[in-house]
């Protein structure tokens, strides 16, 4: 079974030992739901959590695709975490701390799992959190052809823990030079891989201008979508990550330019010389029309 690269502007974390949580983020605008099993659960909880999450991907009315962060895969918890959960078919399985190898071990577990539930295989659709282990950072390049794939993302906290530091960010508020490596080696990794490239989140939120700011500079560089701690941060989010009317009209324009020249390399247009680079993130910004 092939899978698609991922079609979501806003995904909307859900910690999976809160009911309440979950039926709101459920009930939210967010394109994607991920209930996280992994640091929204204390280790204590874990067990109660799996098997409540099982049991909501089985019962309730999903208005969005509902995905699970799963623990990572060199702890206890990761097998409990998919023995408990994919019999209830959760869209997707987000993988936190990884590396190229464990993407495919999981791949591994995945279809034995789903073969042994009489499921279809390969239907489950994977995302890897690619940065947050220094391993893992060097494996950026090399998730071409890896089963199951839809998106990689990063995160900022946990690579900084990786690497030692005491904080990622300057005095002006700014990634650090090692973060801003990792955001720009996911957007390019997962362009190698020909999967969607997902921001990670923005932490503070209650601000919302900088996280609409942020929001337009990644989906701008090549992010398609963003990862969301708060319901309040999704119309943001998705506000962001949709082109504006005037962006679908000049895209179309440029379309339309191609179209009546059939076979030329360049075109003009409102005095500007045009080529096939521009052709293609014209169509691009109209394939992300909602």
């Amino acid at each position: 079974m092939t899978i698609a690269p991922l079609a979501a502007r806003s995904l909307l974390f859900a910690p999976g030992d809160s009911p309440r949580k979950l039926e709101k983020a459920g009930l939210s605008a967010a394109d994607l739901v991920i209930i996280d099993l992994e640091d929204a659960v204390a280790d204590n909880a874990k067990a109660e959590a799996r098997i409540a999450v099982a049991q909501h991907l089985k019962t309730a009315h999903r208005r969005q695709p509902h995905w699970v962060r799963i623990n990572p895969l060199d702890s206890p918890h990761a097998l409990p975490d998919l023995a408990a959960i994919v019999e209830s078919r959760p869209d997707g399985v987000m993988l936190p701390k990884a590396t190229r190898a464990d993407a495919d071990r999981l791949d591994n577990y995945l279809t034995a799992l789903e073969t042994a539930a009489g499921l279809p295989v390969g239907e489950i659709a994977v995302l890897v959190l690619a940065t947050e282990t220094a391993a893992g950072i060097f494996d950026l390049g090399n998730y071409a052809g890896c089963p199951r794939l839809a998106a990689l993302s990063w995160g900022a906290e946990d690579s900084a823990t990786a690497l030692g530091a005491t904080g990622n960010r300057d005095e002006n508020g700014a990634y650090d030079f090692p973060y801003q490596m990792f955001r720009a080696l996911t957007l390019t990794g997962a362009a190698a891989a020909g999967v969607t490239a997902i921001e990670t989140i923005h932490g503070d939120f209650r601000d919302l201008d900088g996280l609409d700011s942020v929001a337009r500079t990644a989906r701008r560089a090549g992010f398609r979508g963003m990862l969301a701690i708060h319901p309040d941060q999704i119309p943001v989010i998705n506000t962001a990550f949709s082109p504006s009317a005037e962006e679908i009209a000049h895209a179309e324009a440029i379309v339309a330019a191609f179209d009546a020249n059939p076979g030329a390399g360049t075109v003009g247009l409102d005095g500007a010389m045009l080529d096939m680079p521009h052709l293609k993130r014209a169509r691009a910004v109209l394939a992300m029309r909602r």
